[in-house]
């Protein structure tokens, strides 16, 4: 029996967020393996992608979360690490005006939740990308199924 979406085909994806979407925890793995990197090259800093258009949605997206894991992270390793969610609090469109003045290749990048060829165009991240795009108002280069 699966847990979400997102790993479970049999489990409806859906547009907008509903609780089957959720992978629990998934962002303490990616971090915990970004402390594990950062201690053996000798990082003392990790940035964290998560932004405020998450945090009501997300537990993992909240600035709680997040200083709560830097300090974990200390913990775990004796060392002044450093959590740093430059975006968090602010809506997704500004990381993608911020990627657009620094000449991000938006193409390369992927957001669905679906291994395809292309993005799905309709999970819950398609959707939120493609209004990510228009309320930066600047042209979204990704190609959808839909």
């Amino acid at each position: 029996m699966g847990v979400t979406s997102v790993c479970d085909e049999n489990i409806t994806m859906t547009g907008d967020f509903s609780q089957p979407i959720i992978v629990p925890f998934r962002n303490a793995i990616f971090l915990s393996v970004a402390v594990a990197y950062a201690s053996s090259i000798g990082a003392t800093k990790i940035f964290y992608g998560a932004h405020g258009s998450d945090e009501p949605f997300y537990p993992d997206c909240r600035p709680q979360f997040y200083k709560s894991f830097e300090e974990t992270a200390r913990m775990g390793t004796d060392e002044n690490l450093t959590v740093d969610a430059p975006f968090g609090g602010g809506p997704k469109s500004e990381i993608i005006k911020k990627g657009a003045e620094l000449g991000v290749p938006f193409e390369l990048t992927w957001s669905c939740y679906f291994g395809r060829e292309k993005h799905c165009g309709t999970c819950e991240s398609c959707m939120n990308r493609k209004q990510a795009f228009e309320q930066a108002q600047i042209p979204d280069p990704t190609e959808y199924e839909q």
